[in-house]
């Protein structure tokens, strides 16, 4: 699987994102934060970088998250791949740019 393959969101995360959009009017993106432990974290963000939605956890055909989740709330050291799946009209490279720098707290997508 290619860098731009695992960038791109799963089948589950395409439904989970779609439903953000939905409730959230003033989102430009979703930020998809995937865990090792196979956990998701999503949330909708703004123009200005700013939550435009509740952060979500869930884990595909699981009825709730992991145990190690409930615990830790999914710990940022647990990250394996974060992106922001943005929405139509993208906005400009310079304001995502921006964007990605405040939500995810990095320059460039990172995955490892």
């Amino acid at each position: 699987m290619t860098a731009e393959e695992k960038r791109n969101p799963e089948k589950g995360e395409r439904a989970m994102i779609e439903g953000i959009f939905e409730g959230s009017p003033d989102a430009v993106g979703v930020a998809v934060i995937r865990l090792n432990c196979g956990c998701r974290k999503m949330a909708a963000v703004d123009l200005a970088g700013e939550p435009a939605s509740k952060i979500i956890m869930y884990r595909d055909q699981a009825e709730s998250i992991c145990e190690q989740c409930k615990k830790d709330n999914g710990d940022f050291m647990r990250v394996t791949e974060q992106f922001i799946k943005w929405n139509e009209p993208e906005p400009t490279e310079e304001m995502k740019k921006e964007i990605w720098g405040k939500v995810l707290g990095t320059a460039e997508e990172q995955s490892h």
